[in-house]
C-alpha cells in the first residue's frame, strides 16, 4: 500500500506544477491555462498560433506524464502484490512451523502422559500388593491378638474365682473369728472359764487369727 500511496502523491505533485515548453530557445511554463515566461503572464502578448503550439507541447508533455504515472502506479501495484503474496507465503510459513512445532509438542506431551500413567499403574499395582501383604499381616496380627485375649479372658476368670473363692474363706475365716472372740469375752465376762479353758479358748483364737492373716495374704 505504501508504494501505492507513494506513486498517487508523485502524480499529483506532477499535476500541481507547471509544464515546461521549451520553444525557439525560451522556456515557457504552463499553468492553469496560462503560459509564464520567467515568471510573467505572457499569455495575451502571444500570437494564436504561438499560444496553440505552446499549449500542444504542454499538453503532450502533460499526457506523457500521466502515461509515466500510470506506469509507475501499475508498478506499484504489481510490487504491492508481489509484497501481499510473500507476506501470505510468509504467513503459511510461520503457520505450518508453528503447526509442526504444536505438534511435536503435542507428541512429546503424549509420550510423557503415557510414561507418567505407565509409572503411576506399576505404581498402585505396587501399593495393591503392599497393602494386600499388610492386611494379611495385620489378619494374623488380630487372630493372635484374639487368641492372647481369650486365653487371658480365661486367665482372668479363673483368677476371678480363686479371688471370689480367697474372699469368701476370709470372710468365713474373719466370721468364725468374730463369734470366738465374742464367744470368749462373755464366758470371761461371766467367770466361767478356768485357766485351762482360757488357755484353750486364747489358743483357739490365736490359731483363727493366724487362718485370718493367711487369707488376707492369699489375696
Amino acid at each position: 500500500m505504501k508504494y501505492i500511496l507513494t506513486c498517487v502523491s508523485l502524480v499529483f505533485a506532477l499535476f500541481l506544477n507547471a509544464q515546461e515548453v521549451t520553444k525557439e530557445g525560451k522556456i515557457y511554463e504552463v499553468k492553469s491555462e496560462k503560459i509564464f515566461l520567467e515568471g510573467k503572464d505572457v499569455t495575451e502578448t502571444l500570437s494564436l498560433e504561438e499560444k496553440a503550439v505552446i499549449f500542444k507541447e504542454a499538453a503532450t508533455i502533460s499526457e506523457k506524464i500521466k502515461v509515466e504515472a500510470a506506469a509507475k502506479l501499475e508498478e506499484a501495484k504489481a510490487k504491492e502484490e508481489a509484497v501481499k503474496v510473500k507476506a501470505e507465503e510468509e504467513k503459511v510459513k510461520v503457520a505450518e512451523a508453528k503447526a509442526k512445532k504444536e505438534e511435536e509438542k503435542a507428541i512429546k506431551k503424549k509420550e510423557a502422559a503415557a510414561k507418567k500413567l505407565e509409572k503411576e499403574e506399576a505404581k498402585a499395582v505396587k501399593e495393591r500388593e503392599d497393602a494386600a501383604k499388610e492386611l494379611e499381616k495385620e489378619k494374623k496380627a488380630v487372630e493372635k491378638a484374639e487368641k492372647k485375649a481369650e486365653k487371658a479372658e480365661k486367665k482372668a476368670e479363673k483368677a476371678l474365682k480363686k479371688e471370689e473363692k480367697l474372699e469368701a474363706n476370709l470372710a468365713k475365716a474373719e466370721d468364725k473369728l468374730d463369734k470366738t472372740q465374742k464367744k470368749y469375752e462373755k464366758l470371761k465376762r461371766k467367770g466361767e472359764l478356768s485357766p485351762v479353758d482360757e488357755n484353750k479358748w486364747l489358743d483357739k483364737i490365736g490359731k483363727l487369727t493366724d487362718k485370718v492373716n493367711k487369707a488376707k495374704r492369699k489375696l
